[in-house]
């Protein structure tokens, strides 16, 4: 659990440092953008800053241990066959969504220019999302865990932490309370408040069963190129499905789409779950016979 901690300690360190700094940058008059936001783009850029130094320090900058270890050929057609595996996926739990009246068509949907837009937007957005959190969660994360506490930790530890980081965000100052220290301190505060609520349950059980998801597929193939694949797929299509339905509260089922995304819930965690199953006795049979 050491490196779990170690990198739990580098983000946090670096979303103390964005509270610091936020009071004084919204005073300069430099920046209009809401206290909370600010607090935590600045702490994803100190993360961004840091992260080549922290993985120096931990001797995880190598290719192997980032998840870059494949050719350049080879790794761009895992990732590319994680993305149209990844939209499949996605694309079915949508199905199943819209069939159980869960989401609904959008009543008035927008052009189909702006879909294109929305499309081409989560695209590239799901490629650098999927790039900077696989290799931080299922590359540097992993390796860090495998190498000293085994297959179950890192599986579990990397799964839990990425789960769980999704909800850790600053929150928004009340109208009644000044941007202070004081006040930097209270959004600083609710990063971990806001986390603790039963909403996020599901949500964060179904991320957290992703995670588990993607660190065996990293563990059976090596690297991260599928993974990064397949985080971009499910980026897409979370993306172009807010864009195009609406969620259903008064759904009898509407339970199982979590409030995150309207996507990410019980439903989801049941379905990543049976095919982390599937895909774990399959590869396994398969490199067994291999």
């Amino acid at each position: 659990m050491r490196p779990t901690l170690q990198f739990f300690a580098y983000l946090l360190v670096c979303l103390v440092l964005a509270a610091v700094l936020t009071p004084p940058l919204m005073a300069s008059g430099w920046i209009e953008v809401e206290p909370q936001r600010l607090m935590g783009r600045l702490a994803q850029l100190l993360m961004l800053v840091g992260i080549w130094p922290f993985l120096s320090w931990q001797g995880l900058t190598n290719r192997a241990a980032l998840g870059y270890g494949p050719s350049w050929p080879d790794w761009r057609r895992a990732v590319v066959g994680g993305w149209v595996l990844g939209v499949l996926i996605l694309l079915a739990l949508v199905m199943a969504l819209l069939a159980l009246e869960i989401r609904l068509p959008e009543a008035r949907p927008d052009p189909w220019t702006s879909l294109v837009a929305k499309s081409v937007q989560a695209l590239i957005g799901g490629l650098l999302i999927g790039g900077l959190e696989e290799t931080f969660f299922r590359g540097a994360l992993y390796s860090g865990i495998r190498r000293r506490n085994g297959l179950a930790s890192a599986v579990v530890w990397s799964a839990a932490l990425y789960a769980v980081l999704h909800f850790m965000k600053p929150g928004a100052l009340p109208e009644t309370m000044v941007l202070d220290w004081s006040g930097s301190l209270w959004m600083f505060a609710h990063v971990f408040i806001d986390l603790f609520q039963w909403k996020h349950l599901d949500s964060m059980v179904a991320l957290f069963v992703v995670g588990v998801f993607l660190a065996l597929v990293r563990e059976r193939t090596g690297h991260i190129g599928w993974c990064v694949g397949l985080h971009a797929g499910w980026v897409l299509v979370i993306q172009v499905t807010r864009k195009v339905t609406d969620g259903n509260d008064e759904a009898s089922l509407a339970f199982l789409a979590g409030a995150y995304d309207g996507t990410i819930g019980w439903l989801a965690a049941i379905w990543i779950a049976a095919l982390t199953g599937v895909y774990w006795i399959w590869s396994g049979r398969r490199r067994g016979s291999g």
